[in-house]
């Protein structure tokens, strides 16, 4: 089921470290002369890591009604780039999802730019995005209502970073199997598992070139081309390299989506779960090889060390920027098309497993709230929240924080 993979997942490497202690450690001094310049943005997720889960955010106060034991509570900081917020919201965002996804397979495809674009994709930040994430989706939804005469339904996570964390923009889409029939209005699976591969890459080529060449005629495009002539020359070499599209087999609803969808969405680049080791200045994490295969083929696990200022401009180039939505719907998938309710998954049996993973730090909460002298339940007493300017502490009921957002909370 896919809450006992959850738990192989997370018990199969043990964490060991907070990435907020080594920014605790090292980011004052590295922001004093940072390597490269740090936007509001960066700024904003490093503060919220680093004050996640501690009284900085304000506690809450149980107590014990018989002997008076307390426990605190401590505050998040729902950062969506923190990577103990972002693992909790992603496990809420996937069960909500499964729920109203079609009960046809469903299959992984991803789809890369070449490199030799980052550069153009940075100084145009979330407007060349945009285009790469509604481009890749046209791609798929044209190519499968012209083929297969289908309405697909395409679910977009746009991901900035490889596995060393360098960066490396990329689209992980789930795209339905099949769809909901033009003309009939009804529920179909495509049989065949052809795909024809090169005529993709180049209709997705062709797409992405063409709005790069109307936003240089629109002058909207950000570059360093000396004339049209540079530009189209510098598409013709880039043309050389593959535009790597992939699609994994067909996968069942909805356990074997599900996995996908937790593991390609709104989680942070870098999972605490891969650091290795952080000593001194610097920091260890553990990272996929795909140019090294071994005899299973499949790739070879090593260890990246860096310093922190190597560290710090690598990671933090992928903090989302504001306002951008990293994960998209589109085809049937989108808010302008409901899906009638017979052609939704019903496997209320895997809900129910994934409530109780999604539920299980409350669970935690409530049994670290057991008194272990007196066996009886701690009750709410009080909140902690401290003044940021003046540092003076203060009480609230729970009441009176109406400002404030909902805990996702840890006991101490």
């Amino acid at each position: 089921m896919f809450q006992n993979s959850i738990y192989k997942h997370q018990t199969a490497f043990q964490k060991k470290y907070r990435l907020a202690d080594f920014f605790e450690r090292w980011w004052d001094t590295y922001a004093k002369n940072p390597k490269q310049y740090i936007s509001p943005e960066q700024y904003k997720a490093v503060n919220a890591i680093r004050v996640c889960r501690t009284p900085a955010l304000g506690v809450d106060i149980y107590a014990c009604p018989d002997c008076g034991e307390q426990t605190k509570v401590y505050h998040s900081c729902k950062n969506r780039f923190c990577p103990t917020c972002s693992w909790k919201d992603t496990l809420k965002w996937a069960e909500r999802v499964k729920n109203q996804m079609m009960n046809i397979p469903h299959r992984h495809l991803v789809m890369t730019l070449p490199h030799q674009l980052n550069q153009l994709i940075k100084n145009n930040d979330k407007y060349l995005l945009n285009v790469l994430m509604r481009i890749t989706a046209e791609t798929i939804k044209n190519w499968m209502e012209y083929k297969y005469n289908l309405k697909p339904g395409i679910i977009s996570v746009l991901h900035t970073f490889g596995e060393t964390k360098n960066y490396h923009p990329h689209i992980h889409m789930i795209v339905s199997w099949g769809g909901i029939e033009k003309t009939s209005g009804m529920l179909k699976s495509i049989d065949s598992l052809f795909v024809n591969y090169k005529f993709l890459q180049q209709k997705f080529r062709c797409m992405f070139e063409d709005e790069l060449v109307m936003m240089y005629d629109m002058k909207q495009l950000k570059h360093s081309f000396t004339n049209r002539a540079d530009l189209l020359l510098f598409l013709k070499m880039i043309n050389k390299n593959k535009w790597v599209l992939h699609f994994e087999p067909p996968m069942e609803i909805p356990e074997q989506v599900i996995r996908y969808i937790g593991r390609y969405s709104k989680r942070t680049c870098l999972s605490e779960y891969k650091i290795t080791k952080m000593e001194g200045e610097y920091i260890s994490f553990r990272y996929k090889d795909y140019t090294s295969l071994d005899k299973n083929k499949k790739p070879i696990e090593k260890v990246m060390e860096l310093h922190y200022r190597d560290f710090f401009p690598r990671l933090l180039q992928h903090v989302p920027l504001k306002g951008f939505r990293l994960v998209r719907y589109y085809g049937v998938y989108s808010n302008k098309y409901k899906i009638p309710k017979e052609y939704l998954s019903k496997d209320t049996e895997v809900t129910v497993a994934e409530e109780q993973y999604i539920n299980m730090e409350a669970e935690e909460k409530k049994q670290c709230l057991i008194c272990k002298k007196c066996g009886k339940t701690k009750t709410y007493q009080f909140t902690v929240i401290i003044n940021r300017l003046s540092l003076n502490k203060k009480i609230y009921e729970r009441k009176e924080l109406k400002g404030y957002p909902k805990n996702n909370i840890k006991a101490a």
